[in-house]
């Protein structure tokens, strides 16, 4: 390889390492602008109460997601909603909790839940035919949002469909 060519190849890996940079951060930027958009939609999530009862169905799985009902890709980029992470959904007489892996637990209750279904896919994650547990609820702010939660066990979503019934 004769200088030029090296010098050719050093310029190339330059350019495209810049590039790729510039990508990336503008691909946070509007995650960032998304959620400051979302923030005021969003509001603020229920609080846990005192007491839930005893738990009546528990999986463990993956939080997929939340996002803007009814559209299935657009994803809710507020906090840390946004971000997928290994979960354990429980269900209560009084609601939902969906304690997730490095983010602080979501608690849907039972008043706002409109819907539970399954679906092929949800925030930009796709999975086998109806692998996708989505709850539709309505949030304080009176905007509704679908939840997705993918179980290790998909056979446990007939029990989350017969008590949503």
């Amino acid at each position: 390889m004769n200088s030029g060519t090296l010098v050719g190849s050093l310029v190339f890996a330059t350019v495209l390492v810049v590039l790729v940079a510039v990508m990336i951060q503008l691909m946070m930027r509007g995650w960032r602008r998304r959620g400051r958009r979302q923030a005021e939609l969003i509001g603020t999530l229920p609080d846990m109460p005192d007491e839930v009862g005893s738990a009546t169905i528990t999986t463990r799985g993956m939080y997929v997601g939340c996002t803007m009902a009814p559209s299935w890709n657009d994803r809710i980029a507020v906090g840390d909603l946004g971000y997928r992470s290994k979960a354990v959904l429980t269900r209560y007489p009084q609601g939902i909790m969906l304690q997730r892996s490095g983010a602080r637990p979501i608690w849907i209750p039972q008043e706002s839940i409109t819907a539970i279904r399954t679906e092929r896919g949800i925030a930009g994650k796709v999975a086998a035919r109806n692998g996708i547990l989505a709850i539709r609820w309505r949030l304080p702010s009176g905007v509704e949002i679908d939840t997705g939660f993918r179980a290790d066990n998909r056979d446990q979503y007939d029990g989350w469909l017969e008590e949503a019934s």
